[in-house]
C-alpha cells in the first residue's frame, strides 16, 4: 500500500472505523484514541498492507484490540490491590497470636519450617519437601510431631493462664 492508497482508506474510513469501535465499547472519545493509534500502528506496516486484502479490516481489529487493553487496564486500576503487595498493617498481638509464636520457638527447628510452611504458607507436603530437600515421609513425621507438640505446649499454657 504506497501513500496516496493510505491517506485514502484514512481519509475515506476513519470515521466509520471510529463509529463501528463506538459501538463496541461506547466510549466515543475512547474509540477515537484507539482507532487513531491503530491507522498510526498501520501506517508503520503499510508496505505489507495488500490494498485489495481489506486494510480496513486490520485497521478495525487493532483498535478494538486497544480498546479491549485498555479497558482491561482501567478494570484492573478498579480492583483493590494486591495483599501482598501492600504493607502490612501493624496489629497489637493477642494472647493467642503471642502464645502460638512462644509454642512455634520451642519446636526444633525441622519441624517449625515444616510447620510453619505447611500451616501458615499453605504449601503442600510435596511442596514443602521440596523446599526442604527432604523426602515427604520425612516431612509428614515432622508435621506431626510438630502438632503434638504444639497441642501440649498450648493446652499448659492455656491451664496456666486460667489457673
Amino acid at each position: 500500500m504506497d501513500e496516496a492508497q493510505f491517506d485514502h482508506l484514512y481519509t475515506t474510513r476513519f470515521n466509520a472505523i471510529v463509529g463501528q469501535i463506538y459501538a463496541m465499547c461506547g466510549n466515543l472519545t475512547e474509540a477515537q484514541d484507539c482507532v487513531q493509534e491503530a491507522f498510526i500502528r498501520a501506517w508503520d506496516h503499510r508496505s505489507k498492507l495488500d490494498p485489495t486484502g481489506h486494510p480496513e479490516a486490520w485497521v478495525r481489529t487493532t483498535a478494538y484490540r486497544l480498546a479491549v487493553s485498555r479497558w482491561r487496564r482501567a478494570t484492573k486500576a478498579l480492583r483493590p490491590p494486591d495483599r501482598a503487595l501492600q504493607h502490612p498493617v501493624p496489629s497489637e498481638p493477642t494472647p493467642d497470636r503471642v502464645a502460638i509464636a512462644d509454642a512455634l520457638r520451642q519446636l526444633p527447628e525441622k519441624q517449625r519450617r515444616a510447620i510453619v510452611l505447611h500451616h501458615l504458607c499453605d504449601m503442600t507436603v510435596a511442596e514443602v519437601a521440596a523446599e526442604t530437600g527432604s523426602p515427604t515421609g520425612t516431612i509428614k513425621a515432622q508435621l506431626v510431631r510438630g502438632r503434638e507438640t504444639l497441642a501440649r505446649l498450648l493446652n499448659s499454657d492455656l491451664e496456666a493462664r486460667h489457673a
